[in-house]
């Protein structure tokens, strides 16, 4: 394998190894169709909720501002990890480049705790508008939803800095296989020439911590939620119950992983490769599915746009 110190002076190793998924090729090929499927339904699927979103001004709501947010995040999302696996997946020897794995992981970082972010914002907007209605509109006024998103995306930011930042310092001289299908920090310092046990505690008190606080904090919001809903079944709050059980299903989902993975040692175990599925490829699949299929609102502006189409066609 081609080696070269690099400027830093920190790595001997020029370029990674990626295990994948599987080394059966009939598996491989299985893969490769499988994720190619999910990875253009995700495209389709979030762009749509995305174009809808700006087209219907029905929806132009603090909720849907941050659900476009959303939709734009899980396109990213899967954009870093799926496209390379695909590559990779037809390919003999699955090479990432040192600098390329660090961008990946930069990405990756810097995307999925945007969205913990994000999903953290989207309950307390759910909070205000189910428990407090009348005070809606002034709290969650556009400049706050403005400030917010630049908020998480600015945290999102810093996040993905220190904990890349943690990876490259380390040295790289000798095992260059990574055990998953992408490039992550907990698989990355596995490798590393020294003692990592410092800065693996250092990735749970920040990506662990992150995701079990934003975490609870969600149990919390909704929790409380459901107790103001629990005296008051009409219409209205069985509407708002269906959108708190979407939220609930895509928060459990997402945050699921980053417990799974951030919250103990860099140690391998045989879920971690599944768990990463669902992280990368499934969940950005099923976040518009699930947001579409359970509000009506989403469902009328969608048939709205298509009807559009079709008259436009048809003239």
């Amino acid at each position: 394998m081609e080696e070269a110190v690099l400027p830093n002076q920190t790595s001997l190793v020029s370029y990674f190894r990626l295990r994948g998924l599987s080394v059966n090729q009939k598996a491989q090929v299985a893969v490769f169709f499988t994720f190619l499927i999910f990875y253009i339904l995700t495209l389709i699927g979030n762009i749509l909720v995305v174009i809808t979103i700006i087209y219907d001004r029905q929806l132009h709501t603090p909720m849907y501002f941050f659900l476009s947010n959303l939709s734009f995040i899980d396109v990213c999302h899967s954009t870093v990890t799926v496209p390379k696996m695909l590559i990779d997946t037809l390919s003999e020897e699955k090479l990432v480049s040192f600098d390329a794995c660090v961008t990946q992981m930069f990405f990756l970082h810097l995307f999925a705790c945007t969205e913990i972010f994000l999903l953290t914002v989207m309950a307390y907007d759910r909070y205000v508008a189910i428990c407090k209605p009348l005070q809606y509109m002034t709290v969650m006024n556009w400049k706050v939803c403005a400030l917010l998103a630049v908020a998480l995306w600015i945290g999102g930011t810093i996040h993905s800095i220190a904990l890349t930042s943690l990876s490259i310092k380390l040295p790289y001289c000798g095992p260059d296989e990574i055990d998953n299908f992408f490039c992550d920090v907990p698989q990355v310092i596995k490798l590393a020439c020294t003692d990592t046990h410092i800065i693996e505690i250092l990735i749970v008190s920040n990506s662990g911590l992150i995701s079990v606080v934003c975490f609870v904090v969600l149990v919390v919001s909704y929790t409380v939620i459901l107790v103001s809903l629990r005296q008051q079944i009409s219409e209205g709050r069985w509407k708002a119950l269906s959108t708190c059980a979407a939220h609930l299903t895509v928060v459990t989902l997402f945050l699921g992983h980053c417990i799974f993975i951030y919250s103990r040692p860099s140690t391998s175990l045989p879920e971690d490769k599944v768990v990463s599925v669902f992280f990368t490829a499934v969940t950005p699949l099923l976040n518009p599915i699930i947001y579409t299929l359970r509000n009506e609102e989403m469902k009328n502006a969608l048939n709205k746009l298509m009807g559009r189409k079709e008259k436009k066609e048809k003239k």
